[in-house]
Protein backbone atom coordinates (compact mmCIF):
# COMPACT_ATOMS: atom_id res chain seq x y z
CA UNK A 1 0.00 0.00 0.00
CA UNK A 2 1.36 3.68 -1.00
CA UNK A 3 2.81 5.68 2.19
CA UNK A 4 -0.15 8.39 1.42
CA UNK A 5 -2.98 5.69 1.75
CA UNK A 6 -1.29 4.17 4.82
CA UNK A 7 -1.00 7.73 6.76
CA UNK A 8 -4.43 8.79 5.72
CA UNK A 9 -6.00 5.49 6.85
CA UNK A 10 -4.52 5.92 10.05
CA UNK A 11 -5.57 9.05 11.05
CA UNK A 12 -9.16 8.32 10.00
CA UNK A 13 -9.15 5.35 11.90
CA UNK A 14 -8.29 7.94 14.80
CA UNK A 15 -10.75 10.51 13.92
CA UNK A 16 -13.33 7.11 13.26
CA UNK A 17 -12.57 6.10 17.21
CA UNK A 18 -12.74 9.61 18.33
CA UNK A 19 -16.03 10.41 16.27
CA UNK A 20 -17.47 6.77 18.02
CA UNK A 21 -16.80 8.07 21.39
CA UNK A 22 -18.82 11.48 21.26
CA UNK A 23 -22.03 9.74 19.77
CA UNK A 24 -21.65 6.74 21.59
CA UNK A 25 -23.04 6.36 25.49
CA UNK A 26 -19.76 8.88 26.84
CA UNK A 27 -21.63 12.47 27.57
CA UNK A 28 -19.74 15.39 29.04
CA UNK A 29 -21.24 17.42 31.41
CA UNK A 30 -21.52 21.55 31.81
CA UNK A 31 -19.56 21.97 33.39
CA UNK A 32 -17.20 18.97 32.58
CA UNK A 33 -17.00 16.24 35.65
CA UNK A 34 -13.91 15.97 36.54
CA UNK A 35 -14.44 11.91 36.17
CA UNK A 36 -14.99 13.12 32.53
CA UNK A 37 -12.30 14.65 31.99
CA UNK A 38 -10.01 12.07 33.00
CA UNK A 39 -11.64 9.74 30.86
CA UNK A 40 -11.25 11.85 27.74
CA UNK A 41 -7.70 13.16 29.11
CA UNK A 42 -7.01 9.35 28.77
CA UNK A 43 -8.40 8.42 25.58
CA UNK A 44 -6.59 11.21 23.82
CA UNK A 45 -3.33 10.38 25.48
CA UNK A 46 -4.37 6.73 24.07
CA UNK A 47 -5.09 8.10 20.30
CA UNK A 48 -2.09 10.19 20.26
CA UNK A 49 -0.09 7.71 21.50
CA UNK A 50 -1.39 5.18 19.03
CA UNK A 51 -1.01 7.43 16.34
CA UNK A 52 2.59 8.08 17.35
CA UNK A 53 3.59 4.64 17.46
CA UNK A 54 2.08 3.80 14.12
CA UNK A 55 3.93 6.21 12.36
CA UNK A 56 7.13 5.58 14.26
CA UNK A 57 6.72 1.83 12.94
CA UNK A 58 5.83 2.91 9.08
CA UNK A 59 8.55 5.42 9.01
CA UNK A 60 11.59 3.75 10.40
CA UNK A 61 12.82 2.47 7.03
CA UNK A 62 13.19 6.31 6.22
CA UNK A 63 14.97 7.40 9.20
CA UNK A 64 17.38 4.28 8.31
CA UNK A 65 17.92 5.51 5.04
CA UNK A 66 18.56 8.77 6.12
CA UNK A 67 20.96 8.00 8.57
CA UNK A 68 22.88 5.66 5.66
CA UNK A 69 22.40 8.42 3.51
CA UNK A 70 24.71 10.79 5.75
CA UNK A 71 27.47 8.33 6.62
CA UNK A 72 27.79 7.27 2.95
CA UNK A 73 31.35 7.80 1.11
CA UNK A 74 32.26 7.22 -2.33
CA UNK A 75 35.59 6.06 -1.31
CA UNK A 76 33.87 3.04 1.10
CA UNK A 77 32.09 1.40 -1.12
CA UNK A 78 29.69 -1.72 -0.50
CA UNK A 79 28.00 -0.61 2.10
CA UNK A 80 24.20 -0.75 1.53
CA UNK A 81 21.00 -0.34 3.46
CA UNK A 82 18.78 -3.26 4.15
CA UNK A 83 15.68 -3.32 2.48
CA UNK A 84 12.55 -2.87 4.56
CA UNK A 85 9.41 -1.60 4.23
CA UNK A 86 6.72 -1.41 1.71
CA UNK A 87 5.25 -0.20 -1.23
CA UNK A 88 6.95 3.57 -2.17
CA UNK A 89 9.55 3.13 0.93
CA UNK A 90 11.23 -0.13 -0.53
CA UNK A 91 11.20 1.41 -3.64
CA UNK A 92 12.86 4.58 -2.46
CA UNK A 93 15.55 2.27 -0.21
CA UNK A 94 15.97 -0.13 -3.53
CA UNK A 95 16.75 2.89 -5.77
CA UNK A 96 19.11 4.51 -3.07
CA UNK A 97 21.00 1.48 -3.20
CA UNK A 98 20.90 1.66 -7.57
CA UNK A 99 22.09 4.85 -7.26
CA UNK A 100 24.87 4.37 -5.03
CA UNK A 101 26.26 1.10 -7.45
CA UNK A 102 26.17 3.65 -10.57
CA UNK A 103 27.99 6.56 -8.60
CA UNK A 104 30.47 4.04 -7.20
CA UNK A 105 31.35 2.81 -10.79
CA UNK A 106 31.02 6.32 -12.59
CA UNK A 107 33.72 7.23 -9.94
CA UNK A 108 35.94 4.23 -10.37
CA UNK A 109 35.87 5.05 -14.42
CA UNK A 110 36.53 8.83 -14.14
CA UNK A 111 39.46 8.17 -10.83
CA UNK A 112 41.21 5.57 -13.20
CA UNK A 113 41.03 7.90 -16.13
CA UNK A 114 42.57 10.45 -14.22
CA UNK A 115 45.09 8.21 -12.35
CA UNK A 116 46.11 6.86 -16.14
CA UNK A 117 46.25 10.01 -17.43
CA UNK A 118 48.28 11.44 -14.09
CA UNK A 119 50.72 8.43 -14.72
CA UNK A 120 50.96 9.06 -18.41
CA UNK A 121 52.01 12.74 -17.71
CA UNK A 122 54.82 11.70 -15.08
CA UNK A 123 56.43 9.67 -17.45
CA UNK A 124 56.34 12.06 -19.85
CA UNK A 125 58.19 14.78 -17.37
CA UNK A 126 60.50 12.52 -16.72
CA UNK A 127 61.62 11.40 -19.96
CA UNK A 128 61.64 14.82 -20.61
CA UNK A 129 63.38 15.71 -17.69
CA UNK A 130 66.36 13.19 -18.51
CA UNK A 131 66.36 13.50 -21.81
CA UNK A 132 66.91 16.86 -22.36
CA UNK A 133 67.24 18.91 -19.19
CA UNK A 134 69.51 16.12 -17.66
CA UNK A 135 71.28 15.50 -20.61
CA UNK A 136 71.79 19.46 -21.62
CA UNK A 137 73.22 19.50 -18.16
CA UNK A 138 75.40 16.96 -18.71
CA UNK A 139 76.63 18.64 -21.38
CA UNK A 140 77.29 21.90 -19.81
CA UNK A 141 79.46 20.01 -17.34
CA UNK A 142 81.72 18.68 -19.53
CA UNK A 143 81.85 22.08 -20.97
CA UNK A 144 82.55 23.92 -17.29
CA UNK A 145 85.32 20.72 -17.13
CA UNK A 146 87.15 21.53 -20.24
CA UNK A 147 87.16 25.49 -19.80
CA UNK A 148 88.48 25.27 -15.40
CA UNK A 149 90.65 22.66 -17.03
CA UNK A 150 92.20 25.80 -19.61
CA UNK A 151 91.55 28.90 -17.71
CA UNK A 152 93.71 30.59 -14.95
CA UNK A 153 93.99 29.28 -11.59
CA UNK A 154 91.39 32.45 -10.15
CA UNK A 155 89.30 31.37 -13.16
CA UNK A 156 89.47 27.85 -12.91
CA UNK A 157 88.26 28.15 -8.80
CA UNK A 158 85.26 29.99 -9.81
CA UNK A 159 84.43 27.93 -12.64
CA UNK A 160 84.62 24.40 -10.83
CA UNK A 161 82.40 26.07 -8.26
CA UNK A 162 80.14 26.52 -10.50
CA UNK A 163 80.21 22.74 -11.84
CA UNK A 164 79.23 21.60 -8.16
CA UNK A 165 76.71 23.62 -8.08
CA UNK A 166 75.38 22.52 -11.78
CA UNK A 167 76.58 18.59 -10.92
CA UNK A 168 73.99 19.27 -7.60
CA UNK A 169 71.30 20.41 -10.06
CA UNK A 170 71.73 17.38 -12.09
CA UNK A 171 71.60 15.10 -8.81
CA UNK A 172 68.44 17.15 -8.06
CA UNK A 173 66.79 16.47 -11.37
CA UNK A 174 67.62 12.99 -11.34
CA UNK A 175 66.02 12.58 -8.27
CA UNK A 176 62.45 14.57 -9.22
CA UNK A 177 62.46 12.14 -12.46
CA UNK A 178 62.57 9.16 -10.47
CA UNK A 179 60.12 9.94 -8.17
CA UNK A 180 58.08 10.89 -10.92
CA UNK A 181 58.74 7.78 -12.82
CA UNK A 182 59.67 4.63 -11.10
CA UNK A 183 61.90 2.96 -13.59
CA UNK A 184 63.07 0.80 -10.99
CA UNK A 185 59.60 -1.11 -10.59
CA UNK A 186 59.28 -1.72 -14.36
CA UNK A 187 62.86 -3.33 -14.72
CA UNK A 188 63.62 -4.72 -11.34
CA UNK A 189 60.00 -5.24 -9.71
CA UNK A 190 58.30 -4.80 -6.99
CA UNK A 191 60.59 -5.42 -4.34
CA UNK A 192 63.83 -3.36 -5.54
CA UNK A 193 61.37 -0.57 -6.06
CA UNK A 194 59.95 -0.82 -2.28
CA UNK A 195 64.05 -1.19 -0.93
CA UNK A 196 65.23 1.47 -3.36
CA UNK A 197 62.05 4.16 -2.07
CA UNK A 198 63.22 3.15 1.63
CA UNK A 199 66.59 3.85 0.95
CA UNK A 200 65.63 7.08 -0.28
CA UNK A 201 63.33 8.26 1.97
CA UNK A 202 65.89 7.45 5.41
CA UNK A 203 68.57 9.85 6.39
CA UNK A 204 70.23 11.75 9.50
CA UNK A 205 66.98 12.26 11.13
CA UNK A 206 64.63 9.14 10.14
CA UNK A 207 65.50 5.58 9.89
CA UNK A 208 63.31 3.53 7.55
CA UNK A 209 63.33 -0.32 7.94
CA UNK A 210 62.35 -2.66 5.13
CA UNK A 211 60.68 -6.17 5.57
CA UNK A 212 59.72 -7.57 2.97
CA UNK A 213 58.73 -11.35 2.41
CA UNK A 214 60.94 -13.44 -0.82
CA UNK A 215 57.96 -15.73 -1.08
CA UNK A 216 55.37 -12.57 -3.07
CA UNK A 217 52.62 -14.34 -5.20
CA UNK A 218 52.94 -12.65 -9.23
CA UNK A 219 51.16 -9.33 -9.04
CA UNK A 220 49.27 -7.30 -12.28
CA UNK A 221 51.30 -4.30 -13.41
CA UNK A 222 48.50 -2.19 -12.14
CA UNK A 223 48.53 -3.83 -8.54
CA UNK A 224 52.47 -3.20 -8.19
CA UNK A 225 51.70 0.08 -9.17
CA UNK A 226 49.33 0.79 -6.54
CA UNK A 227 51.49 -0.43 -3.98
CA UNK A 228 54.37 1.26 -5.09
CA UNK A 229 52.44 5.13 -5.11
CA UNK A 230 50.94 4.09 -1.33
CA UNK A 231 54.43 3.59 -0.14
CA UNK A 232 55.69 6.13 -1.41
CA UNK A 233 52.67 8.90 -0.13
CA UNK A 234 52.72 7.00 2.80
CA UNK A 235 56.78 7.25 2.96
CA UNK A 236 56.36 11.06 2.01
CA UNK A 237 53.67 11.89 4.54
CA UNK A 238 56.05 10.27 8.01
CA UNK A 239 58.57 12.60 6.29
CA UNK A 240 56.85 15.64 6.09
CA UNK A 241 54.83 15.22 9.00
CA UNK A 242 55.18 12.86 11.02
CA UNK A 243 57.85 14.18 12.78
CA UNK A 244 58.97 10.36 13.68
CA UNK A 245 62.34 9.23 14.05
CA UNK A 246 61.84 5.37 12.64
CA UNK A 247 59.82 3.76 10.23
CA UNK A 248 59.01 0.71 9.00
CA UNK A 249 58.06 -0.76 5.36
CA UNK A 250 56.96 -4.15 5.08
CA UNK A 251 55.13 -5.95 2.15
CA UNK A 252 53.76 -9.55 3.21
CA UNK A 253 52.17 -12.52 2.14
CA UNK A 254 48.34 -13.22 2.73
CA UNK A 255 45.87 -15.71 2.61
CA UNK A 256 44.11 -13.46 0.07
CA UNK A 257 46.88 -11.33 -1.69
CA UNK A 258 49.88 -8.98 -0.75
CA UNK A 259 49.46 -6.72 2.18
CA UNK A 260 51.34 -3.76 2.92
CA UNK A 261 52.26 -2.07 5.91
CA UNK A 262 53.94 1.58 6.56
CA UNK A 263 54.01 2.78 10.55
CA UNK A 264 56.19 5.19 12.00
CA UNK A 265 56.31 6.28 15.90
CA UNK A 266 55.81 10.30 14.93
CA UNK A 267 52.81 12.31 16.49
CA UNK A 268 50.40 10.85 15.16
CA UNK A 269 47.19 11.59 12.89
CA UNK A 270 44.86 12.15 16.00
CA UNK A 271 40.93 13.05 15.35
CA UNK A 272 42.45 14.89 11.95
CA UNK A 273 40.16 14.46 8.95
CA UNK A 274 42.08 12.99 6.18
CA UNK A 275 43.80 15.23 3.77
CA UNK A 276 44.21 15.11 -0.03
CA UNK A 277 47.19 12.46 0.04
CA UNK A 278 44.83 9.56 2.25
CA UNK A 279 42.19 10.27 -0.15
CA UNK A 280 43.95 9.72 -3.46
CA UNK A 281 45.19 6.45 -1.81
CA UNK A 282 41.81 5.37 -1.41
CA UNK A 283 41.23 6.03 -4.64
CA UNK A 284 44.19 4.24 -5.84
CA UNK A 285 43.31 1.51 -3.62
CA UNK A 286 39.94 1.07 -5.38
CA UNK A 287 41.22 0.69 -8.43
CA UNK A 288 42.18 -2.88 -7.57
CA UNK A 289 40.02 -3.58 -5.38
CA UNK A 290 42.31 -3.24 -2.72
CA UNK A 291 41.16 -2.14 1.44
CA UNK A 292 43.40 0.29 2.95
CA UNK A 293 43.31 1.66 6.57
CA UNK A 294 45.14 4.35 8.20
CA UNK A 295 44.86 4.21 12.51
CA UNK A 296 46.80 5.77 14.96
CA UNK A 297 49.14 3.28 16.92
CA UNK A 298 48.29 2.22 20.20
CA UNK A 299 52.24 3.79 21.34
CA UNK A 300 52.30 6.68 19.13
CA UNK A 301 52.52 7.22 15.38
CA UNK A 302 50.42 6.08 12.96
CA UNK A 303 50.16 2.50 11.18
CA UNK A 304 48.59 1.92 7.35
CA UNK A 305 47.48 -0.97 5.87
CA UNK A 306 46.86 -1.65 1.98
CA UNK A 307 45.54 -5.31 1.36
CA UNK A 308 45.62 -6.18 -2.18
CA UNK A 309 43.83 -8.91 -3.60
CA UNK A 310 45.35 -11.42 -6.44
CA UNK A 311 44.01 -11.76 -8.96
CA UNK A 312 42.73 -8.03 -8.64
CA UNK A 313 39.69 -7.01 -8.74
CA UNK A 314 39.15 -3.90 -11.28
CA UNK A 315 35.48 -2.56 -10.97
CA UNK A 316 33.87 -2.16 -14.23
CA UNK A 317 35.65 0.11 -16.71
CA UNK A 318 38.59 1.27 -14.97
CA UNK A 319 41.94 1.49 -15.78
CA UNK A 320 41.61 2.97 -19.14
CA UNK A 321 44.44 2.99 -20.78
CA UNK A 322 46.05 6.29 -21.68
CA UNK A 323 48.04 6.65 -25.05
CA UNK A 324 51.86 7.71 -23.89
CA UNK A 325 52.79 11.14 -25.03
CA UNK A 326 55.49 11.67 -27.18
CA UNK A 327 57.24 15.19 -27.81
CA UNK A 328 58.30 15.70 -31.27
CA UNK A 329 60.69 18.80 -30.27
CA UNK A 330 64.54 18.56 -31.45
CA UNK A 331 67.09 18.61 -28.97
CA UNK A 332 69.91 20.67 -28.74
CA UNK A 333 72.00 17.67 -27.03
CA UNK A 334 75.03 17.19 -28.39
CA UNK A 335 75.67 14.20 -30.35
CA UNK A 336 78.70 12.74 -27.79
CA UNK A 337 76.43 13.67 -24.67
CA UNK A 338 73.73 12.16 -26.68
CA UNK A 339 75.84 8.61 -27.26
CA UNK A 340 76.58 8.67 -23.78
CA UNK A 341 73.13 8.58 -22.34
CA UNK A 342 70.43 6.76 -24.60
CA UNK A 343 67.49 8.73 -25.33
CA UNK A 344 65.22 5.53 -23.51
CA UNK A 345 67.09 4.82 -20.88
CA UNK A 346 65.89 5.22 -17.23
CA UNK A 347 66.69 8.06 -15.02
CA UNK A 348 70.35 7.08 -13.81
Amino acid sequence: MPLFWRIFLLNAVVLIVATALLLGPVTVSTPVLLTEAAVLTVGLAAMLVANALLLRVGLAPLQRLTRAMNATDLLRPGHRTAVGGRGEIAELITTYNTMLDRLEDERATSSARALSAQEAERRRIARELHDEVGQSLTAVLLQLKRAADHAPAELGDELRQVQETTRASLEEIRRIARRLRPGVLDELGLASALKALATEFGGPGLTVQHCLDPDLPELERESELVLYRVAQEGLTNIARHAGARRAELALRRTPGGVGLRVRDDGRGIGGADEGAGIRGMRERALLVGAELAVEPRADGGTELRLAVPVPARFPAHVLVPVRPVRTSAPSTTPAAVRRSAPAHAPPP
